[in-house]
């Protein structure tokens, strides 16, 4: 059995258990309840509390908090439980809650699962194994997730849904209704071109002259409904070859993108 390496400002309250093999960082914080596994990591400033398990060779990143009381106004202090998976990793500023009376007393996220920064695990959620959760995932409660599911970053669950094993939710997407097993859903968020930033021009010194030249150059661009946009930015080019704001748009449009140019009509450039 190999001896554990604790920090010295570690904070590890009596009653905690500590497996073999076990890191704990400086300023970690460790609540008489914990259970920690053998070969689990975890770097500085983690924080684990209440009825939490952590499986074995699990890694907590900096200023993940995981165990703490659910943010459910029905949450009446009973002993309810959170569980790592073994091989686990939970990046940083990762929260995760215990669970409640009214959902199984259960939070449990799955083995080898990668839980990455700014994620946030309500209480009594279920996730499987093998899942992938991208930067600033948000679970509400209740939230059930099947093995090998990617869900995608910034994107918010609802409370109650149901997400199938092997679905990929792409990002910034509002998932309130269930997806299928082997599924793929995403929000539909086309960004559309409201204008020019008039204010930060202003800022950044543009004289009046220059922001009614830039306007024009929109127009031509993205309202007039231009039907060949090469020869309009050919032609713009040539018409305003000494202002280089403009020619800086024109080279953005130019360049050879994965994505189409953002416009205020439907129409990829």
């Amino acid at each position: 059995m190999t001896k554990s390496k604790i920090h010295s400002t570690a904070i590890i309250e009596p009653g905690a258990v500590i497996g073999s093999d076990v890191e704990i960082g400086a300023y970690c914080c460790i609540g008489s309840r914990v259970k920690i596994g053998n070969g689990v990591k975890l770097q500085s400033h983690v924080v684990v509390m209440e009825e939490t398990e952590l499986g074995d060779d699990v890694m907590v990143y900096p200023f993940a908090s995981l165990g703490q009381k659910p943010q459910d106004l029905k949450y009446k202090g009973e002993k309810s439980r959170l569980l790592i998976g073994r091989g686990t990793v939970i990046r940083e500023y990762v929260t995760a809650s215990i669970g409640t009376a009214g959902g199984g007393m259960l939070t449990s996220v799955g083995e080898n699962c990668l839980i990455m920064a700014y994620c946030h695990i309500a209480h009594d959620c279920l996730i499987g194994n093998d899942v992938i959760m991208v930067n600033g995932v948000n679970l509400a409660g209740h939230v059930v997730v099947g093995d090998g599911a990617i869900i995608g970053g910034m994107s918010a669950v609802k409370q109650f849904t149901r997400i199938g094993k092997y679905a990929m939710i792409g990002g910034c997407t509002g998932v309130d209704r269930d997806v299928i097993p082997y599924g793929v859903a995403r929000s539909e968020r086309t960004t559309k071109l409201k204008g020019l930033n008039i204010i930060g021009l202003r800022r950044h010194g543009f004289s009046n002259a220059e922001i009614e030249v830039m306007q024009d150059v929109y127009k031509v661009l993205f309202v007039a409904k231009a039907t060949n946009r090469h020869d309009a930015i050919v032609k713009l080019r040539e018409q305003y070859v000494g202002m280089r704001a403009v020619q800086e748009i024109l080279d953005f449009m130019e360049v050879h993108s994965r994505n189409p140019v953002c416009t205020q009509i439907p129409t990829d450039i």
